[in-house]
């Protein structure tokens, strides 16, 4: 087959299109920059540009849809909508203009309440979305656009994949920001740490997004998260035992923490400098966010990597010296 990936010169894209190659498909990865693993395979492109879309989608059989606007911090607001919502409509016309009928898209766990419907199990793809934020509202309305492209046609088929944080080498993303403020000595534990968090390995989230290419005609939803879920506590010993230290290091409770993030979101807001610390990653990172991502199981599915391989593996690669002083 020959595969387009959105956003495939990225973290997840990447993996997908190593392991896509070598099971003998095509591809061709289109990012608004170019993809320094398959230079040849590579083509610059914005999401928003429908004609470029139209362009490279030419002869594919199937669109991995990766690219989005994600960061917490994204101003204006409206740049989720532009490129998360306009993005995928225009990826979907394209679709519609050269006859694809095989569409996979990542969606977010940000489409649910920041705390779950279930706090004991987490969310499942059943339950009512709501998002807490900008970004969770956005892929939850590009989500009925591509719910929308299946219903059109009885031949087509739509699968969305409703992520958590994912991490491996080479993310930027919040994971690698923790772990980084770990090991540069600048990380303080706020709340108790007995929240739980759904991650996920990106080796794991690849092969998933690859094994996804045997999903017949209609629409599949799946949350996607690598079990058992950890209690942050324990994700923070795992990080710092890897950094050759002990127990959690220092922390402070819930609310100053809270207040320190609104001080900074108002640093942030006169500065226009962006700070590892917010009012909303503090919320984050001490809220109960899992989901429950057992509906994988019918596909037949099994994650090559522990959770603990994927994080010991990223830690050596990123942080060979250890905690730094």
């Amino acid at each position: 087959m020959r595969i387009a990936i959105t956003g495939g010169a990225g973290f997840i894209g990447t993996q997908l299109a190593t392991i896509l190659k070598q099971q003998g498909h095509d591809v061709i990865l289109i990012d608004i920059k170019p993809s320094k693993t398959f230079p040849d395979e590579s083509v610059i492109a914005n999401v928003c540009d429908q004609d470029a879309i139209v362009k490279y989608l030419k002869n594919c059989d199937a669109v991995y849809h990766l690219a989005a606007e994600h960061r917490d911090d994204v101003s204006p607001i409206q740049k989720y909508y532009d490129v998360n919502v306009g993005g995928g409509e225009n990826v979907l016309n394209a679709a519609r203009e050269h006859g694809i009928k095989k569409v996979i898209f990542t969606s977010s766990v940000a489409v649910y309440p920041l705390e779950p419907e279930d706090p004991e199990n987490g969310s499942n793809e059943n339950h009512v979305p709501a998002p807490f934020n900008e970004y969770g509202q956005s892929k939850l309305e590009s989500e009925k656009t591509f719910q929308n492209w299946a219903d059109d046609d009885s031949q087509r088929s739509v699968t969305i994949l409703r992520l958590v944080a994912t991490f491996g080498i080479g993310n930027r993303g919040n994971i690698f920001t923790l772990i980084n403020q770990i090991a540069s000595g600048k990380f303080i534990m706020i709340g108790d740490g007995k929240n739980r968090k759904s991650i996920a390995y990106v080796g794991n989230v690849a092969a998933f997004l690859a094994h996804c290419l045997e999903r017949p005609v209609g629409k599949h939803i799946y949350n996607y998260a690598d079990k058992p879920d950890l209690e942050m506590k324990d994700f923070v010993i795992s990080v710092r035992e890897a950094l050759g230290k002990k127990g959690v290091g220092a922390k402070i409770p819930y609310l100053p923490g809270l207040v320190g993030g609104y001080i900074f979101d108002m640093l942030s807001k006169f500065s226009g400098c962006n700070f590892p610390i917010s009012s909303i990653r503090v919320r984050k990172f001490c809220a109960n966010t899992i989901v429950n991502a057992s509906r994988l199981e019918e596909t037949g599915f099994a994650a090559p990597f522990s959770l603990k391989d994927g994080l010991q593996e990223m830690i050596k690669a990123e942080f060979p010296q250890g905690e730094k002083d």
